[in-house]
């Protein structure tokens, strides 16, 4: 052994050291017979530092997982006897081996088992047995060998090919004959002589018990004196915890609906006559959460026995499953309502499918009603926050709360199906009696009771949001709670649990509004004032901004009185806040999105006349263009680049602002009818000049390019005189990306306004060609993965740039460029459909191909472009799917094809005969093509139906494809 590079396993070596040791461990993985000097070392003990012997372990590992098949049988031999001889050793040993080597001798153990047991080793556990016999260091090997087996077999995380997978079915088939009766009757030894002293092997061996419970013979493990022994390890404090994992495993196990009902009944005699069942005499925690589990599984089998004998007709025994299942109920509610979350949350799976039970029988007795209410009650208790839940700073005990929350909701949804109006009362009943005097009641309570007249809309469904019509009993008990909450004066609770309930809640019942609007003026000044969009805290000042949006759309037919207040009120809140030091606004600019998006739907939506909507829009909007003007001005002088960013983000939430409060706008009510064209195009006016800004141009192009997307849908036609000079100054010296992101913006146009815009388009059509192709041949990196990325994105740009102007009818754009640019044109379309391996980009330039092939492609078309049909369209029908990268197997590639079958179709529609000829004569015979072939392909082609020649043409290629 190269005993430097040994000295850079230490985790404390230095970096060098390290490096050789690593790439030692590389060339002995490669060396045939370097292994052998590190089986030498285990077997004889050579090195006594932890780290050596863990990777000559690790050196092994790797040659019986990868090389075995190439070993002579004395060499195979020879594993098998140093890891007999290092076992044999461990006996011995003064001083156990760290666990991590442990479990590495483990590995190995099991991977040399999966290999040699089925055809050299089958007396492996025999002879394991016999060198460990029942010495506590050698059963602590032997534990943890049969672990590392189990995984092996049958880890479900471990992804095995279906290979291995036959041979794990084989061994388990084997060790089920063979051995397993041998190895229950060791774990039996082993707990019966190391249960009272060695708590360890103990644990260790009952996980063993519960591992292989779910593959072998049950009767062997689930038998009195196994199952009295484990009885006997719940009362002992150490081994507890694992041995209810243990009986977990056992009640888990599939089995006859009948046998399981019986196994668990007995099992729960026993464990309720030895005292399990008083849940409140316990105080370890951790164990009764294990309980909990075993318990939940104990219920969930008898539901499942439940379920198959009612689905065989066994009415008697599933009558008796029933009474099992209701017997274990009281118990249930006790681990549900149990302070401890981990010890409720694991009974949770029992109560829900309990509930589905009663909600599949026609009557229910007293008793089955008052479990319902006893599961209602315990659901709305363990809704509740605890004293330690941290709001302002929520770390991983908070997150596990939420997640335990929804766990609840679902119990209560289910509740709700079992009985709708039982939920009703009891929320109707905890809401009243807490918001009558919630002044003097605690927070967590107060925000519960909210919160549950706030689930009761997803509970009780209705479409739409229809709660207040409909069910009159129903109707009525909501509306009576919505009222309360609204005038109770509760929205003025100091904490933001209940302030955020409040606001989600009076969202989630908009429709109440329409019904009693005289409560929208309190609501509204709740949104407005230091209870919401005031707040001291940021979060809720946030949640508020989104909610007061929403709340004012869905109601904004009941707005009208509202609106100049409203706008007044929130003036403060639509600043901009310059990038000046310390200045801290109330909402940060997402936020403010919001705000401003509510302003334009109060002024759009309005029963005002145009002029008084337009002059409300400009007193919106102005405030916005002079603080651009005036920001445009500080960052084309300012120096410092962290400056130049702050301005640059400003003035994108300039525009970005403007652009939020179109989105009030629709077809009822457009820009034009609401008279605020003007407005609009003003600020076009102020912000384009951003546009030829040398400074921060990703940003602020970005930016305005967003609003001018949102103007050709508003501004229609009206916006197309400041397209030309907007695109000139978004392809000065831009790069791919720019590109990338301001072709869509020319296609939305073209698309929109398709003839309208032709002359610009032919005037800007080369330009635009000229800076794409000068982008894509600028050199990069070769391994430069996001330059590439950029580069096929802006390719795919390119061409959809293309498809749409030959789609909207334009193709006279491209015709008018003059013959040079034409023939450019259409060979980078060639090349796209052929050249790049790029399905997505494929199909469209065959999809352009076919377009330009049915304008152009007649007796009348352009002059030389029937030679460009045969000498290059054609081609690329075929050399395309040739291409080795051309995979077939996957979807977009068959879209791809679908699109050249599309082209050639088109071809012998617009040729005809001579397309046939010209194939049969001249371009197939020129690819080898056997003429019996040649003949079949024509007749597809001339089938009337497409659908028959894309199916032919994918067979074509298949066939052709080596």
């Amino acid at each position: 052994m190269d005993e430097q590079a040994l000295l850079g396993l230490n985790p404390n070596a230095d970096s060098d050291f390290r490096q050789r040791a690593l790439a030692y461990f590389e060339q002995l993985k490669i060396s045939p017979d370097a292994w052998q000097v590190c089986a030498e070392a285990l077997a004889q003990r050579t090195y006594s530092d932890d780290h050596v012997k863990f990777f000559c372990f690790q050196v092994l590992e790797h040659q019986i997982k990868f090389k075995y098949s190439e070993l002579t049988a004395a060499q195979q031999q020879l594993i098998r006897e140093t890891l007999i001889t290092w076992l044999q050793a461990q006996m011995l040993n003064p001083q156990p081996e760290k666990t991590f080597i442990r479990n590495k001798a483990a590995q190995v153990f099991a991977l040399l088992f999966v290999t040699e047991y089925l055809t050299k080793w089958p007396k492996y556990f025999f002879d394991i047995l016999s060198v460990v016999d029942l010495n506590p260091r050698g059963v602590d090997l032997y534990l943890r060998i049969l672990m590392a087996i189990d995984a092996e077999l049958v880890d479900r995380d471990v992804v095995h090919t279906s290979e291995e997978a036959r041979r794990n079915t084989l061994i388990k088939d084997t060790m089920r004959e063979q051995c397993i009766p041998n190895l229950v009757e060791s774990w039996y030894q082993i707990l019966q002589n190391y249960q009272y002293t060695n708590s360890e092997v103990t644990c260790q061996c009952l996980e063993v018990v519960g591992a292989y419970v779910s593959w072998i013979d049950l009767t062997l493990i689930a038998n009195d004196r196994f199952i009295n022994m484990l009885l006997g390890h719940m009362s002992i404090e150490v081994l507890r915890e694992e041995a209810c994992d243990c009986l977990f495993e056992i009640v888990n196990k599939g089995m006859d609906p009948v046998d399981k009902m019986k196994l668990v009944e007995s099992l729960c005699q026993v464990l309720q006559s030895a005292g399990f069942f008083s849940i409140e005499q316990e105080e370890d925690v951790d164990f009764l959460a294990r309980f909990s589990k075993l318990v939940n599984g104990m219920g969930q089998s008898l539901i499942v026995s439940w379920t198959k004998l009612v689905k065989n007709g066994d009415m008697k025994n599933a009558h008796e499953a029933l009474q099992a299942i209701e017997t274990k109920v009281a118990l249930m509610l006790q681990l549900l309502i149990h302070e401890d979350d981990d010890i409720s949350s694991n009974i949770i799976g029992f109560c829900y499918d309990y509930l589905h039970i009663l909600k599949q029988l026609t009557v229910l007795s007293d008793q089955q009603k008052a479990n319902v209410e006893a599961i209602m009650l315990a659901v709305m208790k363990k809704l509740t926050y605890d004293e330690e839940y941290n709001f302002e700073n929520e770390g991983e005990d908070e997150a596990m709360f939420v997640e335990y929350r929804k766990q609840l909701k679902l119990l209560l949804d289910r509740l709700a199906q079992v009985s709708p109006e039982l939920l009703l009362a009891s929320v109707r009943r905890v809401f009243s009696t807490t918001l009558q005097n919630w002044q003097a009641t605690r927070f967590m309570e107060v925000e519960v009771a909210i919160r549950l007249l706030y689930m009761l809309a997803e509970a009780l469904p209705v479409s739409h949001g229809a709660h207040f019509s409909g069910d009159v009993s129903k109707a009525t008990a909501l509306q009576d709670m919505i009222r309360t909450l609204v005038t109770s004066g509760v929205s003025a609770y100091q904490h933001t649990s209940v302030t955020l309930e409040f606001f989600e809640t009076v969202v989630r019942y908009e429709k109440f509004f329409a019904v009693e609007p005289q409560h929208i003026p309190c609501v509204l000044m709740a949104f407005l004032d230091q209870r919401g969009l005031r707040h001291s805290s940021p979060k809720v000042r946030s949640r508020t901004a989104y909610l007061f949006s929403r709340f004012v759309k869905s109601l904004n037919k009941q707005m009208n009185a509202f609106i100049e207040d409203i706008l007044n009120r929130i003036q403060d809140l639509l600043e901009l806040s310059p990038p000046e030091n310390g200045y801290q606004s109330l909402l940060s600019s997402d936020d403010q999105l919001f705000i401003y998006e509510t302003a334009g739907v109060l002024i759009v939506n309005s029963d005002y006349p145009a002029e008084r909507k337009q002059a409300l829009m400009r007193n919106l909007l102005t405030p916005l263009m002079e603080k651009f003007k005036i920001l445009l001005e500080k960052l084309m002088l300012a120096q410092d680049e962290e400056r130049q960013a702050a301005l640059a983000d400003c003035l994108n939430h300039a525009v970005g602002f403007a652009s939020r409060t179109s989105k009030a706008f629709s077809n009822k009510q457009t820009v034009k009818q609401c008279g605020c064209s003007e407005v609009y195009l003003d600020c076009l006016q102020t912000f384009l000049p951003a546009l030829s800004c040398p400074l921060q141009k990703e940003i602020l192009r970005s930016g305005v390019r967003t609003f001018l997307h949102r103007m050709i849908i508003c501004l229609e036609e009206e916006v197309l005189p400041f397209i030309p000079s907007a695109s000139e100054h978004m392809l000065k010296d831009c790069e791919a990306k720019d590109l990338q992101e301001f072709i869509p913006l020319i296609n939305q146009i073209t698309a929109k306004f398709k003839t309208q815009v032709s002359p610009f388009l032919q005037q800007m059509f080369m330009p635009l060609l000229h800076a794409i192709f000068e982008a894509l041949l600028r050199p990069a990196e070769e391994n430069d993965q996001s330059a590439a990325l950029e580069k096929q994105m802006l390719r795919r740009s390119y061409f959809a740039f293309l498809q749409t102007v030959t789609g909207s009818g334009m193709s006279e754009v491209i015709a008018n460029q003059g013959a040079e640019n034409v023939e450019r044109v259409l060979v980078t379309i060639i090349q796209g459909a052929v050249e790049y391996p790029d399905p997505i980009a494929q199909k469209t330039c065959f999809i352009i191909l076919s377009k330009l092939v049915d304008l152009w492609g007649g007796k009348d078309g352009p002059v030389g472009f029937a030679d460009f049909v045969y000498k290059h369209i054609v081609p690329a029908c075929f050399l395309a799917p040739l291409k080795q990268t051309f995979d077939l197997a996957d979807a977009q590639t068959v879209l791809a094809l679908s699109e050249c079958a599309v082209t050639l179709k088109t071809i012998h529609l617009k040729r005809g005969p001579e397309c046939i000829q010209y194939l049969q004569q001249e371009y197939l015979p020129s690819l080898q093509v056997a003429p019996e072939i040649i003949q079949e392909f024509c007749q597809a082609l001339q089938q009337p139906d497409a659908k028959v020649f894309k199916n032919y043409l994918k067979v074509f290629f298949q066939r052709a494809k080596p």
